[in-house]
């Protein structure tokens, strides 16, 4: 895959993202993606990976801006830099309380691609931060 078929890849994954088109968001993804989550653990498999949007769409309304892609030169793997603005709608798990609170935090992204799809994910933030941010 080229740089830039592999910029527009993670291009459209954000894209998808923003407008909440979950189906095509995973459409993306190869079968077998890894999702690294930021604080937490791996999980396998695209259907993983749904059931883990499914559940922060019920928590969270969040939104990409000021999104830098980063390619290597033979398109095999990718970052990104941006903002996520968001809004905590439901509790999740041992969180404070969700009550509309509005966020606002830096993230990166690490992309490995395989087959013109996304492989690997690896999202990082300041989770902290976050909990900051939603105490208020």
């Amino acid at each position: 895959m080229t740089a830039a078929a592999t910029r527009k890849l993670v291009q459209a994954y954000y894209d998808r993202f923003n407008a909440q088109d979950v189906a095509g968001f995973l459409e993306l993804l190869t079968p077998d993606v890894v999702h690294e989550i930021s604080q937490g653990g791996s999980e396998k498999g695209r259907a993983k990976f749904g059931r883990f949007l499914a559940h922060m769409n019920r928590c969270y309304r969040e939104t990409v801006s000021d999104l830098a892609i980063m390619v290597n030169q033979d398109g095999s793997r990718a970052a990104a830099e941006f903002r996520l603005d968001g809004r905590y709608l439901e509790t999740d798990g041992d969180f404070l309380p969700a009550k509309g609170q509005r966020y606002r935090l830096r993230v990166g992204a690490f992309f490995a691609i395989r087959d013109g799809r996304i492989a690997r994910i690896s999202n990082h933030y300041n989770l902290k931060d976050w909990q900051r941010q939603v105490a208020r």
